[in-house]
This record gives structure tokens, sequence and C-alpha cells, in this order.
């Protein structure tokens, strides 16, 4: 198998991975996974695909991702995985489907309105 190229994207993150065939290290931004993501949580998120369709340490992946924060970064890196994952066999696709791992979360931040303190609270009403 050679090198497989995906995007995966969440809010404001953008996550691009290399995978190809090796013994299963996990380099985000050139670093360490546990590295990158020191909350056992984040790590979970990440090879969450990986895990669901028994191939956790068969790849070898390399993440470039930026923008966002950790959350959103983590989440945008497992759309890209899953997205490998399917691309590599399509008999992996029911199962990271019903999981919601293939669904992109169009969430974003609401812009700021004007004369609206926030996107939707408006200024403190002073009666005098």
């Amino acid at each position: 198998m050679d090198n497989i190229n995906t995007i995966g994207r969440r809010k404001t993150s953008v996550a691009r991975i290399y995978m190809q065939s090796g013994k299963g290290t996990i380099e985000v931004n050139n670093r360490e996974l546990a590295n990158y993501f020191p909350s056992e949580i984040l790590q979970t998120i990440v090879k969450q695909p990986l895990v669901k369709v028994a191939v956790d340490g068969q790849y070898d992946i390399r993440i470039n991702v930026n923008g966002g924060g950790l959350t959103g970064q983590a989440e945008a890196v497992r759309l890209a995985i899953s997205r490998a994952l399917v691309e590599v066999d399509a008999q992996n696709k029911p199962a990271l489907k019903s999981e919601g791992f293939l669904t992109r979360d169009p969430r974003m931040v609401e812009r700021k309105k004007p004369g609206r303190r926030k996107a939707r609270r408006r200024f403190q009403f002073s009666k005098r």
C-alpha cells in the first residue's frame, strides 16, 4: 500500500494525514501523539477509528494539523483517519459511519453582530 492522503476538518481546525502501512507510529506536527495531545481522552479520540476497525498498530500516520483548539484538532484528525481507512478498504465504511466518524461536524462559531455584545447577547438595559 502506498501513501494515502486525506483531510479532516472541525470548527477552524484542518488536519492533513499521510497514512502508510507500518508499525503503528502516529506523529502529529513532527511530535509524538502522546506529546502533542497530553490528555488521554484526546489520544483516545484520535485512535477511535483504528480501534473500531481493528487495525490499530498496522499503519504509520503522519499528521499536519493547525487552527482551533486541541479538541477540534483531535476530532479533525479522527475524521481524516476515518476517511483514509475507507479509502484503504470500503468494507470499513459501515462500521465507521454507524459511529459517526465519517460525518463532518458543521458547527462553527457564530459571528458577532453589530449593535450586540456577542453574537446574540444584547447590551445590558439600564432603566435610568
